[in-house]
């Protein structure tokens, strides 16, 4: 026992909120270990030590204390049970480790990042049981599984993988279970630790890796087939594998009239389009291919632009970088404010000294706008790259160059893959069902068959 002691005590050094209390329970030794900060205080009172004082053999402790959740341990397994929020109890016979934890969380609240008109307000918390509870809330099935994994050497985080074992492509399952078991780190403090080491393909600027506060985004996933990823201490699941098409849709697509989806869905195509092209465009036919409109409107832009000393593509990376730096601002402050004070300010006193043109701020505010359609940061990450991209492709090609860079989007969609599944998918390869469902929005009761690149379990239900 006192060699135990004397380990724990090696161990921890000089950290002062490890408590170390001495009981004697009929001339038998106990010694009780906690950590002050991760164990409740009133629990350990009520439930541990006075009942201990009551005992009058330290005999079977496991059936004796009132806790529910009481084991027998081994040495080596002492600090990943005292660094969770448990009590040690070290005896001649044994070591028990009770869980007491202290309530170290915000609970349940509702969502920030993914704000719906309808559907549940709910959102993930940094404890795993929540988030787990959550999910199975709402999916009240004996086929959701999930098995449990630590990572980190120094954070032993709880890692949960959840999957319907009776939709989930097996094959898809063990691939995110051998790259999970191959992550050697020291710590994994958020889901986002895991994104890169589970992406197929690193070197890419979109996203193959879903994260979201929501849990009824992640019911619908795991019915779907997918995975999903829960990490103790964050508040957002990862959702795996994904396609390009996924990154277009939101649940609020499923909380509304079909005919009403059908045309959002078609806006956020157009959005995507607006919001990588327009500034490329508007540089190339005010540079190089001035053929390409009207000559009108080109006459339009030109007196525009006639007091402004720098060419176009100083005006728009000099907005781009404006605009990012007028967001940044406004999410550091958590107000809205920053950006549209800022965006007034500085789009009039740069009109009015000449130096940025109207149709210049008109445009990038237009792409910069359309960008914020997609929920998703890492999609509009995407975006911002291939939008500079393109402005410069087409500062020194014009429109040919847009046209390089198209191949090249294309190229890479094509290429990309989402844990062996084609990113691109349903229009790489063309499937024929899914392509209906990715933009024309059904009734829910009519979607019958799931995607067969993540399941061979394709019929929905008992029909």
């Amino acid at each position: 026992m006192d060699h135990i002691i004397s380990f724990i005590k090696k161990k921890i050094g000089n950290s002062k909120d490890y408590i170390f209390k001495e009981m004697s329970i009929k001339n038998n030794k106990i010694t009780i270990v906690f950590s002050e900060v991760l164990v409740n205080g009133t629990g350990l009172n009520d439930f541990v030590l006075r009942k201990l004082t009551e005992l009058k053999s330290i005999n079977n402790l496991v059936n004796v204390l009132p806790e529910n959740n009481i084991k027998v341990i081994k040495k080596e397994e002492i600090f990943n049970y005292l660094n969770n929020g448990f009590v040690i109890c070290v005896t001649k016979k044994e070591i028990i480790a009770i869980e007491i934890r202290q309530v170290l969380e915000r609970g349940i609240t509702t969502i920030e990042s993914e704000i719906t008109l309808n559907g549940p307000k709910d959102s993930f918390s940094e404890n795993f049981n929540t988030n787990l509870g959550l999910i199975r809330r709402r999916i009240k099935s004996e086929n959701l599984w999930w098995s449990e994994l630590n990572i980190g050497k120094e954070t032993s985080t709880k890692i949960g993988i959840l999957y319907m074992n009776n939709i989930v492509d097996a094959a898809t399952l063990d691939e995110v279970k051998k790259k999970l078991q191959n992550i050697n780190i020291d710590g994994i403090i958020d889901t986002s630790y895991l994104k890169d080491r589970l992406e197929d393909n690193n070197d890419s600027f979109f996203p193959t890796i879903m994260s979201t506060e929501r849990p009824d985004k992640v019911s619908m996933a795991l019915l779907e087939g997918k995975i999903a990823i829960i990490v103790d201490t964050s508040s957002y699941v990862l959702i795996l594998p994904n396609f390009f098409i996924d990154f277009f849709h939101t649940v609020d697509d499923y909380y509304q009239k079909g005919i009403n989806t059908t045309f959002t869905r078609i806006i956020r195509l157009f959005s995507f389009i607006m919001a990588i092209f327009i500034p490329a465009f508007y540089i190339a036919i005010t540079t190089y291919n001035q053929d390409s409109i009207p000559l009108s409107l080109l006459l339009l832009l030109k007196s525009q632009r006639r007091s402004v000393p720098f060419p176009s593509i100083i005006e728009s990376l000099f907005m781009i970088i404006s605009f990012e730096i007028l967001k940044e601002s406004d999410i550091r402050n958590k107000s809205g404010a920053i950006s549209i004070l800022g965006g007034l300010i500085l789009g009039d006193a740069a009109v009015a000294a000449g130096i940025i043109s109207p149709i210049m701020i008109i445009v990038i505010a237009l792409s910069s706008i359309a960008g914020f359609v997609f929920p998703s940061n890492e999609m509009n990450n995407a975006i911002k790259i291939y939008r500079i991209i393109f402005i410069l492709l087409s500062f020194l090609l014009g429109i040919y160059g847009m046209y390089i860079g198209l191949i090249y989007i294309l190229y890479k969609l094509i290429a990309l893959k989402s844990l062996n599944k084609p990113f691109l998918a349903p229009i790489s390869p063309f499937i024929k069902e899914e392509v209906k469902d990715s933009f024309i929005k059904t009734k829910n009761i009519g979607e019958k068959l799931r995607n067969k690149l993540l399941t061979n379990n394709i019929k929905r239900g008992k029909y």
